[in-house]
């Protein structure tokens, strides 16, 4: 199965996640709300640490429950037990087989933390460690780069999101497999800016909030399968320093929707590219701020802040994967990696 072919199946997962899942994920939500734990920690790695960050603002904004990210050399590589006794640790890996972010959540249970792990492999070895487990049904992903695991593991946190929550958000979960169908319409559209960045050597990619996961895992699909220097930052942190990258000329990409963080984001976009003469690449649902863009990949409407993460990375695994093409590279055989990592 080649890469594209499991981009294209991310609607066919979501909607049977949504099919599926919903009632243990109800359960977990019961479960957690008895051991009303204080904090969420979340060990992962790679694109799962993406997922992660995603997480911490839809469980922070949307549920009030302050998230925060493991660090796993602490355990592995010093040897030392912080105290998750009284938090829910939460584990996320695609293989489950990562040694370091295993090894925390054996420790938490050890503890007796309430343990989750969210995986595509049930039978791993951290669906085995945790107490919990939530199968992402995305099937096998032979691919390298991870595209259907990482947005099937953001719904599976949005719903989980919507469990702990006081808001109905039924509907808008449901909307989510033909947010993504539609988002797909979009690999023409990305190839065509492919092709004029066939000499693409660095970018600074640019998100807030919700988006500032998309930014990151946008900037990791370039770099594993384009070799491309994409730096991720938030807008906020991006003015604190890192603004004097940019030239005219500069190839910058920016995660604008509309919502919460749409103001800040214009600001951005207008100084970078109007003030300082960058090229932009503007994924967006604001007709406004796609107007602005050198480039532009216009994302669904449907979708609310929240959840339009799940989607708005689509268009940034199109862009990579046709970039890749456009430099004339292998997007199924990226060099120096392998599907599976095992930090120690």
């Amino acid at each position: 199965m080649a890469l594209i072919d499991e981009i294209n199946e991310q609607p066919e997962v979501a909607a049977r996640l949504l099919a599926e899942a919903g009632p243990e994920i109800a359960a977990l939500a019961d479960v957690v709300r008895e051991v009303d734990p204080s904090n969420v920690v979340i060990a992962a790695r790679g694109t799962s640490d993406h997922a992660a960050i995603y997480a911490q603002y839809a469980l922070g904004v949307m549920a009030g429950i302050s998230v925060g990210l493991a660090t796993p050399s602490v355990h592995s590589l010093y040897g030392a037990a912080p105290d998750y006794s009284r938090d829910l640790v939460i584990g996320i890996s695609q293989s489950g087989a990562s040694p370091d972010v295993v090894g925390v959540i054996r420790a938490a249970r050890s503890q007796g933390a309430l343990t989750l792990a969210i995986t595509n492999t049930p039978g791993s070895d951290m669906a085995e460690a945790a107490a919990h487990h939530i199968a992402l049904r995305a099937g096998p992903e032979l691919a390298v780069a991870a595209t259907k695991t990482y947005t099937a593991t953001l719904l599976v946190l949005a719903m989980l999101t919507a469990e702990l929550s006081d808001s109905d958000v039924s509907a808008d979960l449901a909307e989510v497999p033909q947010a993504l169908a539609r988002a797909l319409e979009l690999d023409d559209e990305s190839a065509r800016i492919a092709a004029d960045m066939s000499t693409l050597d660095r970018c600074i990619i640019l998100g807030r909030g919700y988006h500032y996961a998309t930014a990151r895992e946008w900037s990791l699909k370039l770099k594993e399968l384009s070799y491309t220097l994409a730096d991720p930052y938030s807008s906020a942190d991006f003015i604190h320093g890192p603004l004097a990258l940019i030239e005219s000329g500069f190839p910058t990409f920016c995660v604008a929707p509309r919502g919460a963080t749409e103001a800040d984001m214009e600001a951005v976009i207008d100084r970078v590219g109007g003030e300082l003469g960058a090229r932009l690449l503007i994924a967006s649902d604001s007709e406004r701020l796609l107007d602005k863009g050198t480039w532009a990949l216009r994302l669904p409407t449907t979708l609310p802040e929240w959840l339009m993460p799940i989607a708005s990375i689509v268009p940034g695994q199109l862009h990579a994967r046709n970039v890749t093409i456009a430099k004339g590279g292998d997007p199924e055989q990226p060099r120096s990696i392998r599907k599976v990592t095992r930090t120690n």
